[in-house]
């Protein structure tokens, strides 16, 4: 009866204990996604533009971060079918909070009563700004170019929600006064006096708005740093930085597989792949800013093709970390059909990630497409991140059953590392979230670099621990696949065949060595050998972030039979 009572009371135990360590493995994955979908930074910003006017067109918005010092040059080209008077008046505000214009095109919709006549679409935020109003220009029939725009000779000013401008002898005075052309550059109209985020307001009235006339405005931003902005010009460096960072790698990788050439493993393969996609990606974005900021404007052709070398590197990244988790060239010799499915999955990933980017810096970054393309990207991310740890799991248990500790020291050094990367991730999110995504004020824009290369540094350093660990040597041999030792899917008839032979040969040996008064040996008890397993191999970081996860009949199925072999 109390073995009745116990069966149940047993097999619900086992239940709940499943479905504990499933739920473990859904949160480790869940996390673990955070840090492979991440938001890459947009197109950079350009600098100089040239845009169309009608005389049905609204007042130009143009936003930049840019350098102190930075010179803004206005140039306008006139077609005219009589002769018409335009007025041109700019704005130029120094805003602190980086978040305050994002939506800068509903913004300006929504305050006309509260602008009034201002030109500023948040009169009530904080800032600085310079304001400038020219002398009515006479465009006439057959005219192309207006006269080169002075540059304003008033100083900035603090904006005042309370101080209301009223049409004084001075406020005229630093509205129209302007500086002499004697040693300044040509059609520049201001000069920034800070460092920081910029709104420049452009308005141009004409003095007969029903007749159809068009100006094509030439507008271009340029500091002594070139004309990339104030944000982005960090991130220019870190990708010079991360590229020469890969070509050590490169190099490193090149001599160490020298060396050993003829002991290498086919995982070392795939690690050269990696890093050369590496030093390609960097390579690329670190030349579509140098481009940027020597032309003023990117190259659409260079954008996409940075956009799917990246897309192709983070496919052969994720594989990477995939067949390693198998355990390919260490446990197994080749991974049979699952290659299939990593091969499909790597295809899809490559697919989804390369549409994505696209419509990311082509401007339609919220359409509807482009949900459509992120959406079924991170699927896929959260089934490769659950497979990765899933797949850990079982190689980790696999070689504690075999003894071997070399490779499952190595296998802990890797789950040790992505633990620290999935840490990492959690606290560089959480200040991330604090500091931009929650903010009423992006105050500390100049940071905002870092949450594009935070990412590509953690999966640099993921790397090198990779190239590490399994870095070729003298004894590489020790972490490749042995046949008496290891087993592969592909393989399981033909051994199981070959042990049955072994089995018969065995029984035939010990039956005439009792005829001949010779005791056989007892068999070794797998109870025993397990207990020895758990008493002699140490816990580590990874026993606690990654409990035992066998419990599903396939895995109970593939424990029975690793004891079966040490039988």
């Amino acid at each position: 009866m109390t073995d009745n009572m116990a069966a149940p009371v047993q097999h619900c135990v086992v239940g709940c204990r499943g479905l504990l360590q499933k739920l473990w493995i859904l949160l480790l994955s869940g996390i673990f996604i955070s840090c492979c979908v991440t938001d890459v930074a947009a197109a950079p910003e350009t600098g100089q533009w040239t845009i169309t006017i009608v005389n049905t067109s609204r007042p130009l918005l143009i936003r930049k971060s840019m350098y102190t010092g930075t010179d803004i040059r206005l140039k306008v080209s006139c077609s005219c079918p009589e002769e018409i008077k335009f007025t041109i008046r700019w704005y130029l505000k120094f805003y602190p909070c980086h978040n305050e214009f994002n939506n800068i095109e509903e913004m300006y919709e929504r305050t006309p009563l509260s602008r009034g006549e201002s030109l500023d679409p948040n009169p009530l935020g904080p800032g600085e700004y310079l304001e400038h109003k020219y002398k009515p220009i006479t465009c006439r029939k057959g005219m192309s170019l207006f006269p080169s725009l002075n540059k304003t000779k008033g100083v900035p000013r603090i904006v005042d929600p309370q101080d209301i401008s009223v049409q004084t002898a001075n406020y005229t005075s630093w509205l129209e006064e302007e500086v002499d052309k004697q040693g300044v550059p040509a059609d520049v109209i201001a000069t920034t006096w800070r460092n920081g985020p910029y709104l420049l307001v452009v308005n141009i009235t004409s003095s007969k708005p029903e007749l159809d006339w068009n100006l094509t405005v030439s507008l271009v931003m340029k500091g002594t740093h070139g004309f990339i902005s104030v944000t982005e010009w960090p991130l220019m460096i870190f990708y010079m930085v991360m590229c020469i960072v890969y070509i050590l790698y490169a190099l490193l990788w090149f001599v160490w597989a020298s060396c050993y050439w003829k002991d290498l493993l086919r995982i070392q393969f795939w690690i050269a792949g990696v890093i050369f996609l590496g030093m390609v990606e960097m390579a690329v974005f670190c030349a579509e800013y140098e481009n940027t900021n020597a032309v003023g404007e990117a190259t659409q052709g260079l954008l996409i093709f940075a956009e799917l070398v990246s897309a192709l590197k983070r496919t052969l990244a994720r594989l990477l970390v995939i067949i390693v988790s198998l355990g390919y060239g260490i446990v197994k010799p080749r991974l049979g059909t699952v290659m299939h499915r990593v091969v499909g999955l790597g295809v899809l990933y490559f697919a989804f990630a390369a549409i994505e980017g696209v419509l990311r810096i082509t401007g339609a970054k919220d359409s509807d497409l482009a949900l459509l393309a992120n959406i079924p990207l991170a699927l896929l991310d959260s089934s490769l991140c659950w497979w990765i740890f899933v797949s850990l799991a079982q190689t980790i248990k696999t070689l504690k059953l075999r003894r071997n500790p070399v490779k499952l020291s190595l296998y802990r050094h890797f789950t040790n590392t992505l633990i620290f990367a999935v840490i990492a991730s959690i606290i560089f999110m959480v200040w991330t979230t604090k500091k931009f995504r929650f903010a009423d004020c992006q105050s500390d824009w100049m940071e905002l670099w870092v949450d594009d290369a935070f990412w590509r540094f953690l999966f640099s350093i993921i790397l090198l621990v990779i190239m590490f660990l399994w870095r070729p040597s003298a004894n590489n041999q020790r972490y490749a696949f042995t046949p008496l030792m290891d087993d592969s899917d592909d393989e399981e008839i033909e051994e199981f065949l070959v042990s049955a032979n072994l089995a018969d040969g065995i029984k035939l040996r010990a039956s005439k060595n009792e005829a001949n008064g010779t005791a056989a040996k007892p068999a070794p008890n797998p109870d025993e050998d397990l207990k020895w397993v758990e008493e002699n191999i140490p816990t580590s970081l990874t026993d606690v972030a990654l409990p035992v996860l066998l419990d599903s009949d396939e895995e109970i199925m593939t424990t029975k039979y690793e004891m079966n072999k040490m039988e």
